[in-house]
């Protein structure tokens, strides 16, 4: 701990001889990312955590032709470099340095909730996202034989369980939390201490609505919208979702026992081509690279999701003739239909049509094809460290790396935009993500969402360095798969 308190402080003489102690500064970090860290300056205890938060976010911020290793970060060579002290000084920051994960994450969240240009709004979106990452044997925390969503398939690694905020605009991490295998737990699965995924998700969602975050649904996977305790709870405490469940999800009839799946009940509604389509709706996705897709929409009626049904069943895909895998959605929500005597049950939520309700799943769909791209690129896993304190440090400052690329981002507007689904070419039924409702029901008038312009002209003074120029190409990243903002409904 020597080195956490060498040089930290001097004494400044005051008035009647009395010394009180003053921070020295620290070297600064490049351009913004110095007015960045130095709103977390309080939080760090010593001249050490100062400089090592300004140094690991600028090695987290650099182009990835390296892994984010402490030896890359501290721009050393691998295995020998490790032992210089640049190296070993963020070796200590990350592992022994004692300052709270925890209290630094509030102070992020706090930094976006307070800028109107990332602030959340009530037509976003609350997302549940888990990732696994591979790591090798058994001594690291969390460590376990598990599903790992990065690689797509078993392995041994450490799986997270992030709530993540998203609109049109843009989207960041909130949360997140290690998910423990049973095997840590000497009562294996029935441990009072076990928490499945969907327990840490509901923890999540209960801890947004307590920072007050607006937000007009929950959006979860498979994972979640097939979990029916985690439905339940959502549920009970009014919450409104919009879950993916899998098209061979089913249910027992409550006579005869039979059992049918949601397959089956989308096969009742047949489909004649776009000039009779029947039941099915059509629907305009745009995108931010301009190019629009026509999708088609199905909401059944009958049931379990006839009048009076507090859950609705709405699919969504690219073909409705051939259902294709990569292109289907099957989407369970509560929030009521715009028709009143279909809207009864959850009468408290505001009410969403079909487009409403794609469009918000849409949001998910932004963050699955670049939100884990991007923690790669920021090095989200290439943590060396085994114990948890250390582990959940390392996350929150991918997560302080992440958030800079949106708070550095100077040109974001204040443009008021359209859904990026409508209904297309139905003018009676105009989409209700016109209508915004806050987590809760709370049936207010939506904000205007802005439209992020990537500052791709950023000075290229000398105080701004590559990992600054990489933060602007990240955002240009993201924005390549973001819906648009500027859809307009078809005449």
């Amino acid at each position: 701990m020597q080195q956490a308190s060498v040089g930290a402080l001097m004494m400044v003489p005051v008035g009647g001889g009395a010394a009180v102690t003053k921070r020295k500064p620290v070297e600064p970090a490049p351009g913004p990312l110095e007015d960045y860290a130095r709103r977390f300056d309080d939080l760090l205890a010593n001249r050490a955590q100062r400089e090592g938060f300004r140094r690991y976010l600028k090695g987290l911020l650099l182009p990835d032709e390296r892994n984010k290793t402490l030896t890359a970060l501290a721009n050393t060579e691998p295995v020998i470099g490790a032992q210089r002290k640049e190296a070993q000084s963020l070796q200590w920051f990350l592992t022994e340095s004692g300052w709270e994960p925890e209290v630094v994450n509030r102070r992020r969240v706090e930094l976006m909730l307070e800028d109107p240009k990332t602030a959340p709004v009530g037509s976003g979106a609350l997302v549940i996202d888990e990732t696994g990452d591979r790591k090798d044997g058994n001594a690291t925390a969390h460590v376990g034989k598990q599903y790992l969503g990065g690689i797509g398939k078993i392995a041994n690694g450490v799986v997270s369980v992030t709530s993540v905020y998203a609109d049109e605009r843009l989207y960041y991490p909130l949360e997140v939390e290690p998910y423990t295998p049973s095997h840590h737990f000497e009562g294996g699965k029935t441990d009072p201490a076990f928490r499945t995924k969907p327990l840490i998700a509901l923890r999540l969602v209960e801890r947004a609505i307590e920072m007050e975050l607006p937000f007009r649904a929950v959006v979860g996977d498979i994972l979640y919208g097939e979990h029916r305790e985690f439905r339940r709870a959502l549920q009970s405490r009014g919450i409104p979702y919009v879950l993916a469940v899998k098209p061979s999800y089913g249910w027992y009839l409550a006579t005869g026992g039979r059992r049918e799946t949601v397959e089956g009940v989308v096969g009742e509604y047949p489909w004649d081509g776009e000039q009779e389509p029947g039941e099915w709706v059509a629907l305009e996705h745009s995108f931010r690279d301009g190019h629009v897709e026509t999708w088609w929409a199905l909401e059944p009626t009958r049931w379990p999701f006839d009048l009076g049904s507090d859950r609705r069943l709405v699919v969504a895909t690219t073909d409705p003739a051939t259902l294709p895998d990569l292109t289907t959605f099957y989407l369970f929500t509560n929030l009521p239909a715009p028709e009143p005597e279909r809207g009864a049950a959850n009468g408290d939520l505001a009410p969403a049509d079909v487009a409403e309700v794609v469009r918000l799943y849409a949001l998910r769909s932004w963050i699955e094809q670049s939100y884990k791209q991007v923690k790669n690129t920021l090095g989200w896993a290439h943590y060396q460290v085994r114990k948890d304190p250390s582990i959940r440090r390392h996350w929150q400052l991918v997560c302080c790396a992440f958030s800079f690329c949106w708070w550095a981002c100077r040109g974001c507007g204040e443009m008021r935009s359209s859904p990026a689904v409508v209904v297309f070419k139905d003018p009676e039924h105009p989409s209700s993500a016109a209508t915004d409702g806050a987590v809760g029901g709370e049936k207010e008038n939506r904000h205007p969402a802005g439209t992020p312009v990537v500052a791709a002209g950023a000075a290229e003074g000398a105080l701004v360095a590559s990992a600054l120029r990489n933060a602007v190409a990240i955002l240009e990243g993201v924005l390549r798969y973001a819906p648009s903002c500027g859809a307009k409904e078809a005449a």
